[in-house]
């Protein structure tokens, strides 16, 4: 059984918490808690081991929340750390997975050379095996990662551009935006999307930009491919369709047809938060246009790599060096679908 802790428990640390839990060969052994709120309180409710800095103790019994231990405490006791802090800061914390010799595998906020591998369980399993410190790839990245290493796999690339729509910030922040406004970002191209897919397929020529909308719920990608080989969309779609952690929906019988219905549909699914692990693409988007291929898709920032912090464990603990049987114990763990 591995011992996992996981450093910040917001946004992307509460879900791998999570996750971990319906784990039958991991067990979670506490988490990181910086802010004394109610993220702490139901935790705490919960029966989840709470650490924090010695300075910080005090103030989180004040609401009743008892404390474990410290950080370091924690860091020590752990077989891996999943380092979930905000972007940047898992760079300065790794200092500490060196000093406790743990492995450690951070999120797609930090740069690539936080770690020895960027990790996309559908891509490149294999080489994260025995790693001390991976990084999975943004949740943007994780999307394009899957698809493409799928099509490469199948009908081979040449290249790849993408214009991905990014929600301007997560439903529970109250300081970002724009709330009135299309942000290009960067307006000089490209965006660092694309370098990062490079990170982990190196050799995929892909290029993308990004646009910032007054949204909160999901990003929507409008991905455009060149393929090596012939293809019609029925050949796309049998391949999608038996792909794990891609889920094809459709705008006319299914009537889905924004990020809103598609969020709505996760409710209906009674998906804990409404979180979606799958790439969700409009099956009737995917068209073959003067020999290359045309899709959306809508990529749920919240929830999308938490099955490949899972697997990423796996990986680098070497208690599952086989990626399928990790993405199939994944998937059937959480409840991840291929099809409706």
């Amino acid at each position: 059984m591995v011992k996992v802790a996981i450093n910040g428990y917001g946004t992307i640390g509460k879900r791998i918490a999570d996750a971990v839990l319906k784990m039958d060969d991991m067990e979670l052994i506490g988490v990181t808690k910086f802010t004394p709120d109610f993220s702490a309180m139901i935790a705490s409710k919960r029966g989840i081991p709470i650490y924090t800095t010695q300075e910080k103790i005090e103030a989180f019994e004040e609401i009743g929340v008892k404390i474990a231990g410290t950080v370091e405490e924690l860091i020590n006791k752990s077989d891996v750390v999943i380092d979930a802090s905000p972007g940047k800061v898992g760079e300065k914390n790794k200092t500490l997975y060196e000093n406790n010799g743990v492995k450690a595998i951070f999120q797609g906020g930090e740069k690539a050379h936080v770690a020895e591998v960027s990790f996309s369980s559908l891509c490149n399993y294999e080489k994260a095996i025995g790693k001390k410190y991976v990084r999975v790839v943004s949740c943007n990245t994780t999307a394009l990662c899957r698809l493409i290493c799928t099509l490469r796999k199948n009908f081979g690339i040449k290249k790849v551009r993408v214009t991905l729509v990014r929600r301007a910030g997560d439903p529970h922040q109250i300081k970002v935006g724009p709330i009135n406004a299309l942000l290009p970002k960067p307006i000089k191209l490209p965006s660092h999307h694309g370098p990062d897919v490079q990170s982990v397929i190196p050799d995929v020529d892909i290029v993308t930009t990004a646009i910032v909308a007054p949204t909160t719920i999901m990003h929507l990608h409008v991905v455009n491919v060149e393929l090596e080989n012939h293809v019609n969309e029925d050949d796309i779609i049998n391949v999608l369709d038996e792909t794990s952690r891609i889920l094809l929906i459709d705008s006319e019988n299914m009537k889905i047809q924004g990020t809103s219905q598609v969020i709505e549909l996760a409710r209906d699914l009674g998906r804990k938060r409404y979180d979606l692990y799958e790439n969700i693409i409009w099956r009737d988007s995917i068209k073959i246009v003067d020999k290359e291929l045309w899709l959306i898709q809508a990529v749920h920032q919240e929830a999308i790599v938490v099955p490949e912090n899972i697997d990423a464990i796996r990986a680098v603990t070497g208690i599952e060096k086989d990626p399928l049987k990790s993405i199939t114990k994944t998937d059937e763990k959480l409840g991840v679908m291929r099809r409706l």
